[in-house]
């Protein structure tokens, strides 16, 4: 039976999925499957993008009938003759006798090379910039050789501004009932695939995807349709800026991918002692079993990490077997721009360490640490000493701390220093603070809360950080979400959208209850229109207790501009939004931030404001009239 999707109005998902195939190519494990995407446009004259692998042909077959509906086949565009989208063409051509095979003449040549029989007087050949017209659709096609075959070319409908672009912005990963990228957490359960997809597909053709990307940069594009996973149609950026960072081989985390070869755990663990000392300064490390992790998921991390660390023990005077051919492999998927480590063991004659970095060194723009860990047989005091100078220096290359480094002594103040120093909250209020409103969703219950401290920490990839209190419900809702949108609040703000989110908590209101149906992104999570110059949305990469406060330092996925009204500052709440305070005949003390009284002639030093829950520092002492 017949499972097909729309995409447009006339434009068709007619693929498959495969969940039975264990190795891609005969070497990528595929533990989720794989999609084989083909896309059917119903115009005056039909055109089909591509076919499928062997192994799905017969369902296939079944979705292009029903989506034509008795209508002939006019088209056929082959964009990249791998038989995995390519298979199909001889059961088209028996349904479809008088099909035109639209594509360029290097694919026409393997078209013949794999079939046996002659093609060209069923082909209309294209170059580059030509274009097709359908009907109601003016398609355009584009070379983009060596991504990943020197055949393939993608397809730009310049009518509803879609682009068909072959193996490109593809991933591993059946679709499963899905077929839109913003259907699925696509970041959370599909991005290391993609990646995986992309470091094993394309990782050697950087300079290929490049131009490809240059080319895309030059069109409206509003939809992405790959030969495999998802569709894009919204937060296309996302995705494009990822392409942009693999094929510079630019790394997406600032840390240390560890891979280790062991055979009696030795290696294994200085490894981990390596890594343990790593987070003790802060930095943030995966590791792997080059034996028992597949390659293609290792090579995968090695595109997602600054900092590459390879332990091998030594094995008939050599590297290990897997770890041999582990390097081999990422060399050949032409890794750059990478700081490379080695720890190497040895009962008699360690020697993998020298073969290893022999081997990195053929990769372009590699810093390797000087000295490699040598370990005889098992981690002594020694080494215990060379690993933690291993640790420092790629500390050091991090920007950290090094865990050797001691505390200034000035650094913590004295019971007598802090009796005699004076700390006053007013010169906090000099530094540059903006407003807005950090929203998050959790199940079916929306909240939001007004905070003061969100900044871009990263332009590469894109990130921000935002401080939020901890007792705060939104707070509750990121840390268990990882999601949030910040509202960029303008100059135009009243004081009623301070009262309504940050004068009450969340968990005894909803405060979104004059609002049915507000403004969403596309992670699901509401937004302010009105009175903002901006949205942001943004996924957590990690928090940071700093006491009172978490910091989410948090990947932009999405982002809006609203209005070109300035945006508002702290200081600027304080002079125009912020109404003034009426003194009465009253004695006590008046917070600067909701204009709550605490009646009383002493305020605690400890006094929390019960509305907006700042501290004694925020308040100030009513003059008696």
């Amino acid at each position: 039976m017949h499972c097909i999707r729309k995409i447009t109005n006339d434009l068709v998902w007619v693929g498959a999925n495969d969940r039975r195939m264990a190795m891609f190519e005969g070497v990528y494990s595929v533990p989720y499957g794989v999609s084989y995407n083909s896309y059917l446009l119903l115009d005056e004259k039909t055109v089909l993008f591509d076919t499928v692998d062997k192994a799905v042909t017969h369902r296939f077959l079944e979705n292009v009938s029903e989506a034509l509906k008795g209508r002939s086949l006019d088209y056929l565009v082959v964009q990249h003759m791998e038989p995995d989208h390519s298979f199909g063409i001889d059961e088209l051509l028996r349904a479809h006798p008088d099909l035109v095979i639209v594509t360029n003449q290097k694919v026409l040549g393997m078209l013949e090379q794999f079939h046996d029989k002659d093609f060209s007087f069923k082909s209309k050949v294209v170059t580059e910039g030509d274009v097709l017209n359908t009907g109601r659709h003016q398609l355009t096609f584009l070379m983009a050789p060596m991504v990943h075959w020197p055949e393939v070319m993608i397809t730009y409908d310049q009518t509803d501004k879609v682009l068909f672009s072959a193996d490109a912005f593809g991933a591993f990963g059946a679709l499963n009932g899905a077929l839109f990228a913003d259907e699925v957490d696509f970041e959370r359960d599909y991005m290391d695939e993609a990646r995986r997809y992309y470091a094993n597909i394309c990782g050697k053709y950087g300079v290929q995807v490049q131009s490809l990307l240059n080319k895309a940069s030059a069109l409206d594009i509003q939809i992405i349709c790959p030969l495999h996973g998802f569709v894009w149609r919204k937060n296309l950026a996302l995705f494009i800026d990822k392409y942009k960072l693999w094929s510079t081989y630019k790394p997406e985390v600032e840390g240390v991918m560890i891979a280790y070869a062991s055979v009696y755990g030795n290696t294994e663990n200085a490894a981990e002692i390596l890594a343990t000392m790593l987070r003790e300064c802060g930095i943030q490390t995966m590791m792997y079993d080059v034996s028992v992790t597949p390659h293609s998921e290792i090579i995968s991390e090695c595109f997602k990490y600054s900092h590459l660390v390879f332990a091998s023990t030594t094995y008939n005077m050599g590297i290990f077997v897997t770890m041999e051919a582990l390097l081999h492999d990422l060399a050949a998927h032409n890794i750059q721009n990478r700081h490379i480590a080695f720890i190497e063991n040895g009962s008699w004659a360690p020697t993998s360490g020298r073969l290893m970095r022999e081997i990195m060194d053929k990769c372009k723009n590699m810093t390797m640490f000087e000295n490699t860990v040598s370990v005889q047989s098992a981690v002594k005091d020694a080494q215990l000493d060379a690993l933690r100078s291993l640790a420092d220096a790629i500390a050091g290359s991090l920007n950290k701390t090094s865990h050797t480094q001691d505390i200034p002594q000035n650094a913590v103040a004295t019971s007598e220093q802090n009796e005699i120093s004076c700390l006053d909250a007013n010169a906090l209020r000099k530094l540059m603070y903006g407003l807005f409103v950090l929203s998050a969703r959790d199940g079916a219950k929306d909240n939001a809360c007004i905070v003061n401290t969100v900044m871009q920490v990263n332009a590469q990839p894109l990130t921000i950080a935002v401080s939020v209190n901890k007792d705060s419900y939104t707070h509750e809702m990121i840390h268990n979400t990882g999601l949030f949108n910040v509202s960029v609040l303008s100059e135009s703000a009243t004081f009623d959208i301070f009262q309504r989110f940050g004068f009450v908590s969340g968990k005894a209101v909803n405060k979104f209850k004059d609002e049915p149906n507000p403004p969403r992104a596309a992670n699901g999570i509401v937004y302010l229109k009105d009175a903002t110059t901006a949205m942001i949305g943004a996924k957590v990469i990690e928090g940071f207790d700093c006491g009172s406060h978490t910091m989410f330092y948090a990947q932009v996925t999405e982002s809006l501009v609203l209005s070109d009204i300035p945006s508002a500052t702290y200081a600027y709440y304080f002079e125009k939004i912020k109404p003034a305070v009426v003194q009465v005949q009253q004695h006590g003390y008046v917070c600067k931030i909701c204009g709550y009284v605490y009646d009383g002639d002493h305020l605690p030093p400890d006094y929390i404001c019960p509305i907006c829950k700042h501290g004694a520092c925020d308040f100030e002492m009513m003059h008696k009239l």
